[in-house]
Order: C-alpha cells, then sequence, then structure tokens
C-alpha cells in the first residue's frame, strides 16, 4: 500500500473518489458533504491532499482546506474505498493529512466535523478536543460546504451553532495534555441527544 502526497497525475481517480464519498454518505445515512470530480481535483492538482493507493487501485482520500486566511485548515472527505476498511488505513490517512497540515500550515488551527465515533478517536489520539461551533472558522464559504449535507436543515435552525456532527480543533499554540482514551460512551450519548433533540423538531 502507498500512501502519498497527491497531485495531477492523480487525476484519473477524481471520479472514484467522489463517487465512493456520495455512496458512503448513503449507506452510513449520515451527513457527507458531497464533493463533486472537478473539486476533487483542485486538491490534487494544489498538493493539500493524501492519497492510498494497491498499485493502481484507488484506495483511500483525505483533503485539506484552507479558511480564515490560513488561519484555520480542515482535514476533510476522509474515505477508504470498501475493498480496503477495517484494515487501519483510516488511521494511516489521517495521520498522513495531518502531517502533511502541520508541514503546510505550522501556525494554523486544525479543525474539523464529524458523526463519526472512529474519526472523532482518531482526531483525538492526534491531539484535538471537542469544541463549540463558535470556536471553528466563521468562513461563510466552508459553511457553504454543508449544503448538500441531509442535515443541513439543522445547522440553519441553530444559526451555525451546533449540528448532529461534532466539532473538534488541534491548536497549534495548546500544549497537548497526556494520551488518554477516548470516553466513547460519552461521545454516544451526546450523539443520541442531538438526534433526539433535532430530528423530534424536524418532525414537528
Amino acid at each position: 500500500m502507498e500512501i502519498v502526497v497527491a497531485n495531477e497525475s492523480h487525476f484519473k481517480y477524481a471520479h472514484i473518489i467522489s463517487d465512493t464519498i456520495t455512496e458512503s454518505a448513503k449507506v452510513r445515512g449520515t451527513g457527507i458533504a458531497r464533493r463533486t470530480p472537478e473539486y476533487i481535483m483542485k486538491r490534487l492538482q494544489n498538493g493539500n491532499a493524501i492519497i492510498a493507493l494497491d498499485g493502481d487501485k484507488f484506495a483511500g482520500f483525505c483533503y485539506i482546506e484552507v479558511w480564515g486566511n490560513k488561519g484555520f485548515v480542515a482535514n476533510s472527505g476522509l474515505i477508504v474505498h470498501p475493498d480496503y476498511r477495517n484494515q487501519g488505513l483510516a488511521k494511516e490517512i489521517k495521520k498522513a493529512i495531518f502531517d502533511l497540515s502541520r508541514k503546510k500550515f505550522p501556525d494554523a488551527k486544525i479543525f474539523g466535523i464529524t458523526t463519526g465515533l472512529a474519526v472523532m478517536k482518531m482526531n483525538y489520539e492526534l491531539g484535538y478536543k471537542p469544541v463549540t461551533f463558535s470556536e471553528l472558522t466563521d468562513d461563510p464559504e466552508f459553511w457553504k460546504g454543508c449544503q448538500t449535507c441531509k442535515n443541513f436543515d439543522i445547522l440553519t435552525r441553530t444559526e451555525q451553532k451546533m449540528c448532529l456532527c461534532t466539532g473538534m480543533l488541534y491548536d497549534p499554540n495548546t500544549k497537548k495534555p497526556e494520551t488518554k482514551k477516548l470516553n466513547s460512551k460519552a461521545f454516544q450519548r451526546l450523539k443520541k441527544i442531538k438526534e433526539a433533540l433535532f430530528l423530534k423538531k424536524k418532525q414537528k
């Protein structure tokens, strides 16, 4: 398995990356913003992406988005092809994109929003902490990216203060605490509370 910084030579994988992200959202039944092949190509072109390849077969992907005049960067679109899941590949890609972010944007805060417990665990191990959305970028272009998510109406109703996703942030200026095990049950309870609260309101 080869995990490398993507470039223009990987344009041929843009469609399968886009399709894999879309299909994953359908299977999980959670909100993953759709990314077009054209959108993916831009990330490949500027060297702000990591791609995993098994020979010439696509295995996984993640990319960097830059916000707030380089004050914030997001590691987004983490995806592993179904043929390569449950092998620890997502964790390797996540670490690679995190290291690339730190190298290219050493002073930026790195953030992400996710509904996936597995991603929360990976973020936590890298030094992220759960935060409110107010601590993330206020760049409207970032939040526009949520428009294709099925839960966008929740984000709108709460005036971008909260959603089913959990915000997580890595601040390079904050000393990394001693590694502790993530309290998975606490995150699961939080997710259930959010779902019960927001989905109940939606049904009214």
